[in-house]
């Protein structure tokens, strides 16, 4: 037989709850504040089959454009050939949830702040650039007290 195109075709796997989260939506899905600019994961929730986006965009990133009572707007690219078009998606709630995808930015922020205002507060200039990790120093390795081993790997053994 030949298989579907559905809207919500393959999409078993991709809508499933997660272990310990079926049932009803929660209260505090509701109570979550978004406002402009804020940047968004969509991971669309079978509890709730209204408002819920394409099973394009399950997985995506996106930031609000527009808020209403029940519903966001949210700005997602995709990639339609050689070219990346702005998609404007109206979802629910239910299927939206803010992205940690800033968190480390925000600590870091946070972190070089505090540094700055303690450097400040002993009269030192401190530099806050991130450096990355730099190759290991070279070292000389002494058998002197130290023999060298000989390792050999265990045989394996079953226990039934």
């Amino acid at each position: 037989m030949p298989h579907s195109f559905g809207y919500r075709a393959r999409t078993r796997d991709m809508f499933k709850r997660g272990f310990k989260e079926h049932g009803p939506v929660k209260m505090s899905t509701y109570l979550i504040a978004y406002r402009v600019g804020d940047i968004v994961d969509i991971k669309a929730n079978a509890a709730q089959q209204k408002g819920m986006p394409h099973k394009y965009y399950h997985g995506r990133t996106g930031i609000v454009y527009n808020v209403t009572p029940n519903a966001v707007g949210v700005i997602v690219n995709k990639v339609v050939g050689n070219r990346y078009i702005e998609k404007r998606v109206n979802i629910r709630v239910e299927h939206i949830r803010h992205s940690k995808c800033r968190k480390e930015f925000l600590d870091r922020v946070q972190r070089n702040h505090d540094e700055h205002v303690a450097a400040r507060e002993k009269g030192e200039r401190i530099t806050l650039k991130r450096i990355p990790a730099q190759p290991r120093t070279a070292h000389v390795v002494s058998t002197s007290g130290n023999a060298p081993q000989t390792m050999t790997p265990v045989r394996y053994e079953t226990t039934i």
